[in-house]
């Protein structure tokens, strides 16, 4: 029985990078795109990557930021799953390398029990490039995922955790049922359950 899972965000539960969102504001999609695609193939630390991608946001309305945040395309099945799976008794937390303002928002929407994600600084009203908070590195998944498990007094053979990219490989470590969602071929390595079709209700398959 699957107690706790935990969900990637972008390109997992929402269709698409919440940063990509952002930049085409400021009309550098792809700039931004070239370099997430660095991150989530490996070729490059997660660190780098957002601190990198977040600085070019420089000078970006907060409002806007706001307003695309609340207004992302979620992934299909993303509300039937998380219902289900705590239906079943889970726990259901989304960890995100994306933004708080993005995950907390859609956390009322499709469900799930938690958010631990980043925060984009701004000042004045304005992005200032700048980013912290709790998954700025590829440890910090598995790190978290580790301290959840002990809160809630749950094994890995008790964990489910569902992403698509390389800043996911350190939470794939902690747990029995790892699910490559549509992922990078640096994830589907470590996956035992692979899904290539846009549909999260296809994980219910296999579970």
């Amino acid at each position: 029985m699957i107690k706790l899972a935990v969900f990637d965000f972008d390109a997992t539960l929402m269709d698409g990078e919440t940063i990509n969102f952002f930049a085409k504001e400021l009309g550098i999609w792809e700039e931004v795109e070239k370099i997430t695609k660095e991150a989530m193939n490996g070729e490059l630390s997660f660190f780098e990557s957002i601190t990198k991608r977040v600085s070019l946001l420089e000078g970006l309305e907060h409002e806007k930021v706001i307003k695309i945040a609340q207004n992302l395309p979620y992934m299909k099945g993303a509300k039937e799953v998380i219902s289900e799976l705590k239906n079943r008794g889970a726990t259901v937390i989304c960890f995100s390398g994306g933004f708080r303002c993005a995950t907390s928002f859609a956390k009322d929407i499709l469900g799930f029990d938690a958010d631990f994600s980043n925060t984009l600084h701004q000042k004045d009203g304005l992005l200032t490039g700048k980013v912290g908070g709790e998954m700025m590195f590829d440890s910090s998944k598995g790190d978290m995922i580790k301290r959840v498990q002990t809160i809630l007094g749950v094994s890995r053979k008790d964990t489910l955790v569902v992403g698509d990219g390389a800043n996911d490989l350190s939470m794939f470590a902690e747990a029995d049922y790892r699910v490559s969602f549509c992922g990078k071929d640096v994830l589907k390595k470590e996956a035992n359950i692979v899904i290539e079709e846009k549909d999260l209700e296809k994980i219910l398959d296999h579970i």
